[in-house]
C-alpha cells in the first residue's frame, strides 16, 4: 500500500522546557506560529520483516527522528517500508522540520495500519523526546494556526489555544545549523531561557493576542542570549519595516508588516521564505483507506 501525507512546519518565537516523568506530560509552553511549507511523506508498504528505508529529498539517509516514530507506530506487523519525504523548508533552522517529517511519516502509516491520529501524534512527539530535536512542535500542530501552548505535553495533557488563523510573514535562515540539544545541554543558557520564558508565558496568558506574541518573542530573542551575530544584524536591518524576531531554535529570523520591504533586506544574507499559517495540520493527501 502507497500513502501520502503532509505535514506544516512550525516556528516558535519563544518557550519555556517542560519537563516530567511522563513523556506525553512533557514538553514545553510558550508560542509559534504552525506554517503552510513543511515536508510531505510518502510511506509504502509491503509484506516483510519490519525493515525501514528512508529517503529525504531523494538521497537515502538516516532520519533518525522520522524513522523512530515510523518504528514505535509499526511495532511487530511484519511489513518492510520505504519512507519518502521531501523537505519544503531546510533542517536545523529552527523551522520544525524533524517533527513535521516524522509527523507526516507517521500520519501516512497509521492510514496504513488502520490507527488513529492520536497514535501519530503520539509517535511523533516521543520520536522528537527521544532524539533531543523538540519539545512542543508536534504539541502546536495538534492545534494548527498561531499557538500559545499555555500547557505542556500531548494533548489532552497539553492545553493550547489559538491565537489567530491568518498572518502572512517572510522568514530568512541567515546562519549555519543549530542543534538543540546542544543550547539546551548548557546549564547556564537553560536557566536564562527559563527565567525568560516563564515571563514571557505570564505575560501572553495577561494578554493573547498576536501583537503580544511579536513583542515577547522579540524580548525573549534579546534577553535569552541565544541570538548571534547575524541573527542581531538581520534584526537591526527589518527596524522599522514590521515587527521581527528569530525563530527558536534556528539561526533564522521571521517578521510581520511590510514583507516586500524586509524581504529586500534579508535576501543578501540568506535563503528567504514567504509563509502564511496552516490551520488544517497533519493531512493524509492520498492513498489509504478513504
Amino acid at each position: 500500500m502507497k500513502v501520502t501525507a503532509f505535514c506544516p512546519g512550525h516556528i516558535t518565537g519563544f518557550f519555556l522546557p517542560c519537563e516530567h516523568q511522563d513523556p506525553l506530560r512533557t514538553g514545553s509552553r510558550g508560542a509559534g506560529m504552525c506554517v503552510d511549507r513543511g515536508v510531505t511523506t510518502t510511506v509504502t508498504s509491503r509484506p516483510g520483516s519490519g525493515r525501514i528505508e528512508a529517503i529525504v529529498d531523494g538521497r537515502r539517509q538516516y532520519a533518525e527522528v522520522t524513522l523512530a516514530a515510523a518504528r514505535r507506530l509499526l511495532g511487530d506487523e511484519r511489513l518492510d517500508l520505504t519512507v519518502e519525504s521531501q523537505m519544503d523548508l531546510p533542517p536545523s533552522a529552527g523551522f520544525g522540520t524533524s517533527a513535521a517529517g516524522a509527523l507526516s511519516a507517521a500520519f501516512a502509516l497509521a492510514e496504513i495500519l488502520g490507527r488513529p491520529p492520536e497514535d501519530a501524534f503520539a509517535a511523533a512527539h516521543l520520536a522528537e523526546l527521544a532524539n533531543h530535536t523538540g519539545l512542543g512542535d508536534v504539541a502546536a500542530l495538534t492545534r494548527g494556526g498561531m499557538t500559545f501552548r499555555r500547557k505542556e505535553g500531548l494533548p489532552p495533557y497539553g492545553l493550547i489555544d489559538r491565537l489567530t488563523d491568518r498572518m502572512d510573514i517572510v522568514a530568512a535562515v541567515v546562519g549555519g545549523r543549530m542543534r538543540t540539544s546542544e543550547v539546551l545541554g548548557d546549564p547556564s543558557r537553560r536557566a536564562m531561557i527559563e527565567r525568560v520564558g516563564m515571563e514571557c508565558c505570564r505575560r501572553l496568558e495577561s494578554e493573547p493576542t498576536p501583537e503580544a506574541f511579536f513583542r515577547l518573542s522579540r524580548e525573549f530573542t534579546e534577553r535569552s542570549g541565544i541570538a548571534g551575530e547575524r541573527v542581531s544584524l538581520a534584526l537591526r536591518a527589518a527596524e522599522g519595516l514590521g515587527a521581527s524576531s528569530m525563530i527558536m531554535l534556528g539561526n533564522s529570523v521571521f517578521a510581520a508588516g511590510d514583507l516586500e520591504a524586509i524581504e529586500k533586506k534579508w535576501k543578501p544574507l540568506g535563503p528567504t521564505f514567504r509563509l502564511s499559517l496552516d490551520v488544517l495540520g497533519p493531512r493524509v493527501l492520498s492513498g489509504g483507506h478513504s
